[in-house]
């Protein structure tokens, strides 16, 4: 079996992130690291959250609280929301650990060594009023290209344009406010892409043919227009240190590196992290560093992280001449929008996190977000839209069906899979059908195409539906006991096969549908063809129980609060 490493993109440690964030990098991800290690795959999922830059110095400046400190509480709350979301992370680390540290600035020196790093004087915008250079994201104004207003120095957050504070109009201190801002002389430390711009070109084209469009058109645009050479330190107090012992006067003067330079290498430091808590049985570098053939590595993020991703790390590692483990398949994702505006964790608006998990239980989240990933472009989250999915799909086509079958079956035959006759034409025909859905169902998830996997697992227990009303058990049962006992076990067994291929989805649900049963061991272990063809995991005679149920269904009143609650209109 292949090793597959697995990374979503960081998130930013400012706050918690909203829906948007989460279906568009670490859920889907998520889920194709459950469904892998089903199918017996060595897999190493790995995420971190992103603490350098100016977004936390802000915001530890908002809570009045040491940069480190906030930093460390910020990790723990936002930890425990991916908790709540079932998130089977291997490891979640942290960029500000030594192992970032100490991996970053040995990228540094090695870029250093071979001819790719330059120090030159810049002229970079002071602030009087606050008595220091005001990084990037220090510097706010209105966007040159779009006329967005909050811009920020290195991005707009509205049109993605990558931006220097420079090109601001309007530009004020994101610390004082103060318009009354100077252009001023410092050294930087600039990673020369220009250099590599050739290396980098090849390698996108030996890959991209095999990357969703959206991230292969990112990447080549980024190419095409040229690769510029790029500052990589700030003049922040907190970040990666630039190490004294090849750039002592910068690093007398404090400067850290940007936090796009270090980010994408917590990728390597969190799995260093992971290997660090039990150092005799893992092995980091089999993962990152001369990793064989046999290592798959999936990325999944937002299309704004793409360039980052598929260009400038891509330039880092080549620059660095190790052998360092890349990309092989980056997995984007559109927008998730809320009824057509943007989801803004700045602007706290649309559904965020802890809020979902406040107000219903993560499998609802994790299904409708899958099942509307905004894959080939961006999607809409609507609570109207979300109420009728789950009570739809949920409610009616999954958890009524589990209900009903167990009910029905407790209430006529007892507490045990009853024993019915030979499997008939309607069985043999239901057998086909759920073996072609499975292997559809399989080949889109290989595939990475969420939403076709979705509509597969949709149609898996719609199947189960289909077979239920044909059969009819409780008018079979009145001429036909042993027909309707054979119906019972049969719809049994697919309650217990959309346990399985469930798992990845809605993990929890998926669990207590496995232990309606009492099996000899709870296994999650994946269906075979024959298995799902056979319908005969779930043995005569098993004990089971009846769950409650799986999923409540969302009534007009609970849409309105919702809506009331959240907004419902247009961003």
């Amino acid at each position: 079996m292949a090793r597959h490493l697995i990374t979503s993109a960081l998130p930013y440690i400012n706050g918690i992130k909203h829906l948007g964030n989460m279906v568009g990098s670490m859920l889907p991800a998520d889920v194709y690291s459950r469904y892998l290690r089903q199918r017996g795959h060595d897999v190493l999922y790995i995420c971190a959250t992103d603490e350098h830059g100016t977004p936390a110095e802000l915001a530890a400046k908002e809570q009045g609280l040491p940069v480190a400190e906030f930093c460390a509480q910020a990790h723990d709350a936002q930890k425990a929301v991916y908790d709540g979301f079932a998130l089977a992370f291997d490891y979640f680390g942290r960029s500000s650990s030594p192992e970032n540290v100490e991996i970053t600035q040995h990228f540094a020196r090695r870029l250093n060594e071979n001819g790719f790093i330059e120090e030159r004087a810049i002229r970079q915008v002071y602030s009087p009023a606050d008595g220091r250079f005001l990084p990037d994201r220090y510097v706010e104004g209105t966007c040159p290209h779009c006329g967005y207003d909050k811009a920020r120095g290195d991005q707009c957050e509205n049109c993605t344009r990558v931006l220097d504070p420079t090109d601001l109009i309007n530009p004020r201190s994101a610390i004082s406010g103060s318009t009354d801002l100077e252009v001023r002389e410092t050294k930087h430390l600039f990673l020369l892409q220009s250099k590599l711009q050739h290396e980098v070109e090849a390698w996108v084209a030996r890959h991209e043919d095999d990357w969703p469009q959206l991230a292969s058109s990112i990447a080549r645009k980024w190419l095409n227009e040229g690769l510029h050479d790029r500052a990589i330190t700030r003049d922040l107090d907190w970040g990666v240190p630039v190490p004294a012992d090849t750039w002592p006067e910068l690093a007398a003067e404090g400067k850290v590196f940007y936090v796009w330079f270090d980010a994408p290498i917590e990728y390597i430091g969190a799995t260093k992290e992971w290997a660090d808590q039990d150092p005799a049985n893992r092995d980091w570098k089999s993962w990152w560093y001369e990793a064989d053939d046999t290592v798959r590595y999936t990325e999944f993020m937002a299309k704004d992280n793409v360039p980052f991703h598929t260009v400038m790390f891509p330039a880092t590692e080549l620059g660095v001449r190790e052998p360092w483990k890349k990309v092989d398949y980056v997995k984007a994702f559109n927008w998730l929008t809320y009824y057509g505006g943007k989801f803004s964790t700045s602007q706290k608006r649309g559904v965020f996190t802890d809020q979902a998990l406040a107000i219903l239980p993560a499998d609802y989240w994790r299904y409708f977000l899958i099942a509307n990933a905004p894959e080939s472009d961006d999607s809409s989250f609507t609570w109207e839209h979300f109420t009728a999915t789950v009570n739809k799909d949920l409610a009616d086509t999954l958890g009524n069906f589990v209900n009903r079958v167990l009910s029905f079956s407790k209430k006529r035959f007892g507490e045990e899979v009853p024993a019915g006759g030979e499997p008939g034409e309607a069985e043999a025909k239901l057998g086909e059908e759920i073996a072609a859905l499975l292997a559809e169902y399989e080949s889109h998830m290989e595939a990475l195409q969420f939403r076709k996997a979705a509509a597969a697992l949709r149609a898996l227990w719609s199947a189960g539906n289909s077979y239920l009303e044909e059969k009819a058990p409780w008018l079979e049962i009145k001429t036909n006991k042993e027909g309707a006992a054979l119906t019972l076990a049969t719809a049994m067994n697919l309650i217990h096969l959309y346990a399985v291929v469930s798992e990845p989805f809605i993990p929890a649900t998926a669990k207590v549908m496995r232990e309606a049963f009492a099996l000899p061991q709870d296994t999650a272990t994946w269906v075979t063809a024959e298995e799902a063809k056979a319908l005969a995991s779930v043995p005569s005679g098993t004990p089971f129980t009846v769950p409650p149920v799986l999923f409540a269904k969302l009534t007009d009143e609970d849409l309105e609060t919702y809506k009331e609650r959240f907004g419902g209109e247009e961003g």
